[in-house]
């Protein structure tokens, strides 16, 4: 039983973790590591695998490269049986920083593509329904609303303390003072990190993703996250530039990796996104805000989105550019889930209703699609659940 669930694919282990199987329990990378340097064999591979990463020419010289990476290699090998192989981290965890920093030493090296690093996040399988429930801000019927979803979010969040603590926080260092044109710009991330991290959904979402009928509204959202000191600056940069950039901070290639994966669109699934989680994607995006990736509305005639970079200059390496770029402006998956938001909908799996049992976290894509209906209401976009127990709690409300 044990080998084959080490076959199912990452989809079908993170929802095995979330629902408890045998196997699903993971540590955060911090206490991994502790306590793997408490067992010998375990911390001599892992110091081994750290000076792989660093590449250390002290231990690892160009003489003996192939024996080194053999060395690399049996390193890894014997960790994959412990649990600092599969730790993963918490966003907004008191030790993140620290944690994500212990991550990438296992995985840096090891993965090629940057756009599918995985996320070293542990999942959190959340769904729009459950924040709809506790948000007053959404329309129940958006179509008929004529005011501004916007500023009523603003002022919903005014009226939450902890939405009201952490949003004049980021005001501001994120606001130029007269005597000074230029932001503290590592101030304004910082305390806009804490303010996506710590604030509930139900009201950093309403600011962020409300949906809007005029230019006010929609212009009242592009300032949401003080795109003057957070995302502007006076120069474009190259999206390849600004990626390396992001990499070398722990914190920013964790974001990004997390938006990839979890925005990862897919044409042939019913929601347009890989994951088929719309709640996971909007948690992810809204994680980059606060790093030097931070992303923003293009403008305020739609839902394209983009970080602060062009590929101007970009040579032999325009493709790659315009890839990068283009997972932002043009990804179906984070469009379809900011407008879900917007309208106030999440989706119905119009399954039977099933008791929660940990078997059906390995139930795969392709055979939910198979026996998920598409008949939605009128306003809905459609797509699916990741587990039935879920679409439970939506059935009996």
């Amino acid at each position: 039983e044990f080998v084959g669930l080490c076959l199912l694919s990452l989809d079908v282990l993170l929802s095995a973790e979330v629902s408890g199987l045998p196997g699903g329990d993971r540590l955060d990378c911090v206490k991994a590591s502790d306590q793997c340097l408490k067992e010998q064999s375990c911390s001599t591979k892992y110091r081994t695998l750290r000076q792989c990463v660093a590449g250390k020419e002290s231990n690892f010289s160009r003489a003996t490269g192939l024996e080194a990476k053999d060395e690399c290699k049996s390193a890894m090998e014997a960790l994959k049986q412990k649990s600092l192989y599969n730790c993963r981290c918490k966003r907004g965890m008191k030790k993140e920083k620290n944690c994500l920093r212990i991550y990438w030493s296992m995985y840096q090296s090891l993965q090629g593509n940057d756009l599918l690093e995985d996320s070293p996040y542990e999942p959190v399988n959340s769904r729009l329904s459950d924040i709809f429930r506790l948000a007053p801000i959404v329309s129940v019927e958006p179509v008929l609303s004529k005011g501004n979803n916007c500023l009523d979010a603003a002022k919903a969040c005014n009226l939450n303390d902890t939405c009201k603590r952490f949003r004049s926080a980021y005001i501001t260092p994120c606001t130029s003072s007269t005597s000074n044109e230029i932001c503290n710009k590592r101030k304004c991330h910082k305390a806009l990190r804490l303010f996506f991290d710590k604030v509930p959904p139900k009201h950093s979402y309403g600011m962020l993703f409300c949906s809007c009928r005029d230019v006010a509204c929609t212009e009242r959202r592009r300032q949401t996250i003080v795109p003057v000191c957070s995302y502007e600056d006076r120069e474009k940069p190259n999206c390849l530039n600004l990626q390396e950039s992001c990499k070398k901070n722990y914190i920013c290639r964790s974001r990004l990796a997390d938006f990839f994966t979890n925005c990862q669109p897919e044409s042939r699934s019913v929601s347009s996104c890989l994951k088929e989680n719309y709640a996971d994607c909007l948690l992810a995006y809204s994680g980059l805000i606060g790093t030097v990736m931070t992303p923003n509305y293009i403008d305020s005639n739609s839902l394209s989105v983009a970080p602060w970079c062009d590929c101007s200059n970009s040579g032999n390496d325009i493709d790659e550019c315009l890839k990068f770029l283009n997972f932002f402006q043009d990804n179906t998956c984070l469009k379809n889930a900011i407008q879900a938001f917007g309208n106030g909908t999440d989706v119905n799996v119009w399954q039977p209703i099933l008791p929660v049992q940990t078997t059906t976290a390995t139930t795969t894509t392709a055979s939910r699609l198979k026996n998920t209906g598409s008949e939605t209401t009128n306003n809905e976009i459609p797509t699916h659940n990741d587990s039935p127990a879920c679409a439970n709690l939506q059935v009996r409300e």
